[in-house]
């Protein structure tokens, strides 16, 4: 009898221990599967962090004045102007103020496309480094579209003038600024030289 009761309580503690390792067993794959769904997150959350940064580079920037550059962005012929012409007629204003429109609305509707566009992929990431990625993203929008309203304002200010019939002329010194010149930076309001002069300056006081 008593070697019965021995056998009995040895299938007992075999059994107990049987079930138990079952149990860590199955522990064991539930924490490797939760794992592979967060890593899996995790994943997808960096490719569309990476996707829209790719979206973003996409994105033409504003054209910078300068050379050509502008002109041929917008498709305008550089001026050509007749022997004995006056400077700054009628026809010289017109196509100043045709470059300036045409920049000045691209650089609207890039300003707008930027506010849709935050708006559109703002996302809360459970990832801190997404989070981080993404306002990094969106804070050096918001300072390229700081910089080129301002050059809204320069560019209506320049309009403005334009409508004055006081374009084209140095502020400084009072002598034509030149239609080249104006050509590479619609905005420019003064000379070359003076332009020199003020930048030599500038540096001297830095």
């Amino acid at each position: 009898m008593a070697a019965k009761k021995k056998s009995a309580a040895k299938k007992k503690v075999v059994a107990k221990k049987k079930v138990a390792a079952s149990k860590k067993a199955v522990a064991k794959k539930k924490v490797t599967a939760k794992k592979k769904v967060v890593a899996k997150k995790k994943v997808a959350a960096k490719k569309k962090v990476a996707k829209k940064t790719a979206a973003r580079k996409k994105t033409p920037a504003a054209p910078v004045a300068g050379s050509q550059s502008l002109l041929s962005h917008f498709g305008v012929e550089p001026y050509r102007e007749k022997r004995g012409e006056e400077y700054m007629n009628a026809k010289q204003e017109e196509h100043f103020r045709t470059i300036l429109n045409a920049w000045k609305k691209e650089l609207m509707e890039e300003v707008d496309r930027t506010v849709h566009h935050m708006q559109d992929e703002a996302a809360n990431f459970p990832d801190p480094n997404d989070r981080a990625t993404q306002e990094s993203e969106f804070s050096l929008e918001l300072r390229t579209r700081d910089r080129e309203r301002k050059l809204i304002k320069k560019i209506n200010s320049t309009i403005d003038r334009l409508d004055a019939h006081d374009y084209g002329w140095c502020d400084s010194c009072g002598i034509e600024i030149g239609i080249r010149r104006l050509e590479a930076r619609p905005t420019a309001d003064l000379c070359i030289d003076c332009k020199t002069l003020e930048e030599i300056k500038e540096k001297q006081m830095a």
